[in-house]
């Protein structure tokens, strides 16, 4: 079945509710004040059905002072229905109303002449020929135009035929595999039922006992039952008017502009990028910043817009920035309009094309406008922008608002054309540039020859310290990933928890060579207690950094033993302690015993004891060690 919905446009009190009201016998003024007055204040629904399709009617205020609450409805709608009173043809709000179904681009139109009862036929064909000459400079020219009579049904078999042929060409959203959002329109709570929400399902679909998400705010609630034009249904898809009744949540997270979203694949932004038509009927050209009213569905929010591609003269188009005082839910594609504040009047309106925009300047930022379009290249330029921690598919659903199945595999696509390139972290798949890892591979190269330039006689760099210094913190989880890219470009290779520079062997001079040769000697003289390196008499007059690169190398070589204190002996004089020891019989001993037997002092004792412990040859028990037999 085709699901379609059609929003009413036009000037206040043109017959808007009552044409409604006679074609579906639905009244669409739900509050007293707006009975009492004869005036619609609030968006209003009804329906009508056929065989094949299903029309959902939007019906919106026509006077000035409400027109906020009828953008929140016309977000979604596919087909114009603009209502002109023949007896007075067009006015202000018909022309204003035109203007932004113009700039939604709302697909089709049909033209309504209401009132044809109070007018001969010569003013009604006056009246539709005004109308035709204000369509025939909009999207809508050649619109069909149908003459009725709400109080004595002249031309309403013929109306409901036009707009269910209507309906059936220009089809409903066809989005129900994307993801599920719904902008909230209306909430409200009933004894019984608790909080119930209403909206035009833009992309996906719902079924009862699904859990979603509140943007702005980001509460998560339940679907505990849906309804379409007060059917219970089990699910409703995109193009429809539902209803959701919810559960757990917060009555006061759900006023009009939220939505209700897929959890975790849209976001909230206050910074967009967009393409903009300014009104010809603006009062003058737009320079800078100017304060705005910002519509997007349901929507109401201020903020304020300036040009990006030089002055924007009334009635051309251009690029935009739009900074927002509050955040909105958007994606890349989103139809939005932009009103002044004061006086109220509408400026233009136009489509987002970056909800999740950078700020640049210069240079750069004619640079990026001109990646945004086509999508294929703003892959290219929102993956730049992460640099080396990388994107994943999910995180540009946001903007986009696909699934991360489709953004997959486009960024796929990317991937086999070489514009991108796909590294595994322990958070799935993300995707960096191709000069993200050249940077890092000259930059690791660089790294590492300063870190042994330093430190010649050291076996190798820690991985840690050089991923430290090539990335940021939050590309940590590609680490390893990295490090692969670094061995296949030659740069490096990783001998556990160190990396060493490809073919690299640490080579010790003639004089480097001896030094560590007598240090060695004085050590394994010195047995069990040697004394500091510095104060041997075999290095006296070396500089500290030569000593302390021929201690790194011996223990390097594993002649020389580091205990967990700091100190050094010689590896031999560990393995007669560790013969001995295990020659004593013990099976359990205290540190007494070990010192005693040992002739060590505490400053020995313990560090010797914790170096066997780690190396599996003892096991501490309370205050005690037990010999492990091997």
């Amino acid at each position: 079945m085709q699901r379609v919905v059609i929003g009413t446009a036009g000037h206040i009190d043109h017959g808007k509710t009552r044409l409604l009201e006679a074609l579906t016998g639905t009244d669409c003024d739900r509050w007293s004040e707006e009975k009492e007055r004869g005036i619609t204040i609030d968006l209003g629904f009804a329906h009508l059905e056929d065989d094949d399709v299903q029309v959902s009617f939007v019906d919106v205020p026509g006077h000035e002072r409400f027109l906020h609450n009828a953008l929140a409805g016309l977000g979604g709608i596919r087909i114009m229905m603009l209502v002109v009173a023949a007896d007075e043809g067009v006015k202000p709000q018909t022309r204003e109303h035109l203007d932004i179904c113009s700039l939604l681009q709302i697909p089709q139109a049909l033209v309504v002449m209401t009132k044809r009862d109070l007018v001969d036929d010569d003013l009604l064909e006056l009246a539709q020929l005004e109308v035709e000459e204000l369509l025939d400079t909009t999207p809508f020219a050649g619109a069909p135009v149908v003459a009725v009579s709400s109080t004595r049904g002249d031309g309403l078999d013929e109306l409901r035929h036009q707009l269910l042929e209507l309906a059936r060409q220009v089809g409903g959203l066809e989005r129900q595999d994307l993801p599920f959002r719904l902008p909230i329109d209306r909430a409200f709570q009933l004894r019984g039922l608790g909080a119930i929400v209403t909206g035009t399902l833009i992309s996906g679909r719902v079924e009862a006992g699904e859990s979603f998400q509140i943007l702005p705010g980001e509460q998560k609630v339940r679907v505990r039952s849906v309804q379409v034009h007060g059917s219970e249904r089990d699910a409703a898809e995109a193009g429809e008017r539902t209803a959701l009744q919810l559960t757990g949540v917060d009555f006061g997270a759900l006023e009009r502009g939220r939505q209700l979203v897929q959890s975790e694949t849209f976001a909230t932004t206050k910074t967009l990028v967009a393409r903009f038509t300014l009104l010809p009927t603006a009062p003058e050209p737009l320079t800078t910043f100017v304060p705005i009213r910002f519509h997007l569905y349901s929507s109401d929010v201020l903020g304020k817009l300036r040009p990006l591609s030089g002055p924007l003269e009334p009635g051309s188009s251009g690029w935009v920035e739009i900074r927002l005082a509050q955040p909105v839910v958007a994606v890349r594609g989103d139809r939005y309009i932009v009103r002044r504040p004061s006086p109220a009047s509408t400026l233009g309106g136009g489509q987002i094309v970056d909800p999740l925009w950078r700020r640049r300047r210069g240079a750069s930022l004619g640079a990026a406008l001109e990646q945004l379009e086509p999508l294929e290249r703003a892959w290219l330029l929102w993956v730049a922008e992460v640099g080396a921690r990388g994107i994943s598919a999910a995180e540009l659903t946001a903007r986009v608002g696909q699934s991360v199945k489709t953004v997959e595999a486009a960024l796929q696509g990317r991937v086999q054309a070489n514009e991108l390139l796909r590294l595994e972290s322990g958070r799935g798949p993300r995707y960096v540039m191709p000069e993200v890892c050249r940077r890092l591979v000259d930059q690791a190269r660089i790294d590492l020859k300063a870190f042994f330039r330093q430190d010649r006689m050291a076996r190798g760099m820690p991985k840690a310290q050089l991923l430290g210094q090539i990335l940021p913190k939050r590309a940590a989880d590609l680490g390893d990933a990295y490090l692969s890219i670094l061995e296949a470009a030659k740069v490096l290779v990783r001998d556990g928890d160190l990396v060493n520079l490809v073919g690299r062997r640490v080579l010790l001079s003639g004089e480097e060579s001896e030094l560590s040769q007598r240090v060695l000697q004085a050590i394994e003289e010195a047995g069990l207690t040697p004394p500091a390196l510095a104060s041997l008499p075999a290095v006296q007059g070396v500089k500290p950094q030569i000593l302390e690169g021929v201690q790194r190398h011996l223990v390097n070589q594993g002649k020389l033993v580091k205990l967990p204190s700091g100190l050094i002996l010689a590896t031999s004089a560990m393995d007669t302690l560790r013969r001995e020891l295990l020659a004593t019989g013990w099976q359990e001993f205290s540190v007494a015993d070990f010192k005693d037997h040992f002739g060590l002092s505490r400053k020995w004792a313990i560090p010797f004891l914790e170096y066997l412990d780690s190396t599996n040859v003892t096991r501490r028990v309370g205050d005690k060690r037990q010999l492990i037999q091997r």
